[in-house]
């Protein structure tokens, strides 16, 4: 059996991580959360769960997310975020898989979103590669959009259960969360040399409305449907906006 670390990285999390670390005890043989200086009861709640807490300044969620791996115990992790956790079939899966043999696993995420579970919009089953050795792949991609790369050949599985996932509890907190990641994205592509022309700028917000709410049946989640596919929209064109202003400066 592979011993199992669990690898969470935080700010200002109270509100999610207890949830989080409940879910994985009894499958954790050690749990690490990475800390990027909380100034609410992160800390005290994840040392009530009996996890390690360490600090350590946030260079964004790509390297904050490599250098997190770097404190695990164990070279087989499990990586999730603070405002998710496993449900009971997703969990009895993890455990099942420290006996495997694959290098890597995947699983749906379930989003939560202002108290309704989002199954289309192009929302689920939003696959993710999330249980992996650790000596075969790194975090990569763009930030905020990251994703774990395991090395070509690793043989990689698909877990049933689901990644419960508590995004937003209101959409204030949608519109906040995306003003922040566009803004992230934005210097992320503005550093590669990308910019921002009028498809991009205008079509691009347009294709994804239609795309979320009509192509992926966005609409069958009801008036939450709605409001994630205009904003995704708005998110679109916020980040081609941003960009293009950056490219003027």
């Amino acid at each position: 059996m592979r011993p199992l670390s669990v690898v969470v990285i935080t700010f200002n999390e109270e509100r999610n991580i207890g949830r989080c670390l409940a879910s994985v005890k009894g499958v954790a043989d050690d749990i690490v959360v990475v800390d990027s200086f909380s100034t609410d009861r992160t800390e005290a709640i994840v040392k009530e769960h009996g996890a390690r807490f360490v600090q350590h300044a946030f260079d964004g969620h790509i390297a904050q997310k490599n250098w997190a791996i770097t404190q695990a115990a164990h070279p087989f992790i499990l990586s999730l975020d603070a405002d998710e956790a496993l449900d009971d079939r997703l969990r009895e899966n993890v455990r099942k898989a420290k006996n495997g043999e694959a290098d890597g696993y995947t699983m749906n995420r379930l989003t939560n979103y202002c108290g309704t579970w989002i199954r289309h919009g192009g929302w689920y089953p939003d696959r993710k590669l999330r249980l992996w050795n650790s000596r075969l792949g790194h975090w990569t991609g763009i930030d905020p959009h990251d994703r774990y790369e395991l090395r070509e050949g690793a043989r990689v599985e698909h877990l049933e259960g689901d990644i419960l996932h508590y995004s937003y509890y209101t959409v204030a907190d949608h519109l906040k969360q995306v003003d922040y990641f566009t803004t992230i994205a934005a210097k992320a592509n503005a550093a590669k040399g990308k910019r921002a022309g009028f498809i991009k700028l205008w079509l691009a917000p347009v294709a994804k409305f239609i795309g979320s709410y009509f192509v992926q049946l966005g609409f069958l989640d009801g008036r939450h449907g709605f409001t994630i596919a205009r904003i995704s929209a708005y998110a679109t064109r916020s980040k081609y906006t941003k960009l293009r202003a950056l490219a003027r400066a």
